[in-house]
């Protein structure tokens, strides 16, 4: 299960870290380091969604 969980978190992570830098860029955020930070955040989120995924993709609750 968790090398299940390592392959979506490189897909899952790279997605919300995406996410989280449009948002903050339409939200006005500008300059290099929080935009690097905000990425990270999104990127360390992602490990736990993937988790999730992969638990209930293997049957388990």
């Amino acid at each position: 299960m968790i090398r299940l969980a390592l392959l979506f978190q490189g897909i899952i992570g790279s997605t919300l870290a995406s996410v989280v830098v449009v948002v903050a860029l339409v939200g006005g955020v500008t300059g290099l380091w929080p935009l690097l930070g905000l990425a990270a955040v999104g990127l360390a989120l992602g490990f736990p969604v993937a988790l999730v995924i992969s638990r209930r993709m293997m049957g388990g609750d």
